[in-house]
């Protein structure tokens, strides 16, 4: 059974940064697009950025410029650089993946921006 584990979530002053990171246990051959959604208390689920197996990458529009999406396909591991936190970007951090057709979770991280 693949899992998806998170890490790197925190508490930070609001201008700092903070690097979430992504990996599959288990084994894996290959993972398709790969993303990052965060959930703020109160509101549903957001998709924040998107990578492609290629590198294609999509973003939310509010944190273009601040946040980078990247992946080690050799690695199947994923990392999302949030630089610039704002407050409003508090919420819990989910990793997401697609893998063989199928759509799998992170557990969820902590980011707490304080102001």
């Amino acid at each position: 059974q693949v899992q998806l584990v998170e890490s790197g979530g925190g508490l930070v002053q609001t201008g700092g940064s903070l690097r979430l990171s992504c990996a599959p246990s288990g084994s894996i051959f290959s993972i398709n697009t790969m993303g990052w959604y965060r959930q703020a208390p109160g509101k549903q689920r957001e998709l924040v950025a998107t990578i492609s197996r290629g590198g294609t990458t999509t973003y939310l529009y509010s944190v273009r410029g601040r946040f980078t999406i990247s992946r080690d396909n050799a690695k199947n591991t994923m990392s999302l650089q949030m630089n610039s936190l704002k407050p409003e970007d508090t919420a819990v951090y989910y990793c997401n993946a697609l893998i063989s057709g199928e759509n799998y979770w992170g557990q969820g991280t902590q980011v707490t921006v304080s102001s």
